[in-house]
């Protein structure tokens, strides 16, 4: 197993070291930087390029880049060029926002997707499997900015009882934080438990088919420990897959959720940073994304291994 892990970090490195020089250069393909946004609309050139220089823009863009790189390989992220804060600091700030509500709709998909594709895939019953089956097309359909609005007009003004936005931390009262943090799961997490709910219910018809499976019918194996002990942890291993690239699915996603639901987190600080040209922040958050996607990806294809001997035997 750790011979496989060792394999896969090459591949981790070099796609950081691409992201790296995408994320420096794209934004300054824009028209601007974050010296006209400080010197104002109404600045002279000669202003503007004193606040230049003053924040190190007018020096050339490989100086920049590999004086950033070296503050990233050294823990220093920068100083934010709009906010006059350490980039930590502003990052550090939104991430607990983020991280919470990505969590939860993470658990929400396991939750409700796990159980829908079981249910779809092992139940003979047309009548469930039917309803069970047009519920995750209704999910998998719905985006969520719509399915936002609705909730918001289905428990926060139609039957009021959840708040319609905000956001507060569980370490301050877990309570209200929990009714905060239910309606933004939901609308992040449905899509990808309908997703998960699909590829589970065609993994686990797929498995059901094996030999051994009716080995074990044969036997007189009770079906639900069949489908508990055998059949469900043979079709995980595909899942796992899918579910990795869904994860960060949801981290894209969470922009959207958290503008509906008043939630400053990564997606807001994101929107913000491009908007003022904060070259910083951006090119730091960018980075962050893409380490948390190959991160998480490695964990998923760490997993498949883990459940699957014959991807480390492949590898």
């Amino acid at each position: 197993m750790l011979r496989y892990a060792l394999k896969r970090l090459p591949s981790a490195a070099l796609v950081l070291a691409v992201a790296s020089v995408l994320v420096f250069c794209v934004p300054r393909l824009a028209e601007g930087d974050a010296a006209d946004v400080l010197a104002g609309p109404d600045a002279t050139p000669a202003t503007v390029a004193a606040v230049r220089h003053n924040l190190g823009l007018d020096q050339s863009v490989v100086s920049q880049y590999l004086q950033w790189i070296r503050g990233i390989l050294t823990g220093d992220l920068g100083a934010s060029y709009v906010r006059r804060q350490p980039a930590t600091a502003a990052i550090g700030d939104a991430l607990g926002q983020t991280v919470s509500l990505t969590l939860a709709a993470l658990f929400v998909a396991i939750l409700l997707g796990g159980t829908a594709g079981v249910l779809l895939g092992v139940s003979r019953s047309r009548v469930p499997t039917k309803a069970v089956g047009a519920l995750v097309s209704l999910a998998f359909a719905i985006p969520p900015y719509v399915s936002g609005v609705l909730l918001v007009l289905l428990f926060a003004v139609t039957f009021r009882v959840l708040p319609s936005g905000g956001y507060m931390s569980l370490a301050q009262d877990p309570e209200i934080a929990v009714q905060y943090l239910l309606m933004p799961a939901l609308c992040l997490g449905l899509p990808t438990a309908a997703v998960l709910a699909r590829f589970l219910s065609a993994s686990v018809r797929q498995v059901q088919d094996e030999e051994f499976v009716r080995t074990g019918l044969a036997k007189g194996l009770r079906t639900r420990r069949l489908v508990r002990a055998h059949i469900i942890p043979n079709a995980l291993p595909p899942v796992l897959t899918v579910l990795g690239i869904q994860v960060g699915q949801l981290l894209g996603g969470a922009i959207v959720v958290e503008a509906i639901f008043g939630w400053h987190g990564i997606g807001d600080l994101l929107v913000a940073s491009v908007l003022n040209r904060d070259y910083v922040l951006v090119q730091d958050l960018l980075l962050f994304t893409v380490a948390v996607f190959v991160v998480i990806q490695t964990l998923t294809d760490l997993g498949h291994a883990a459940v699957d001997p014959r991807v480390r035997l492949e590898a």
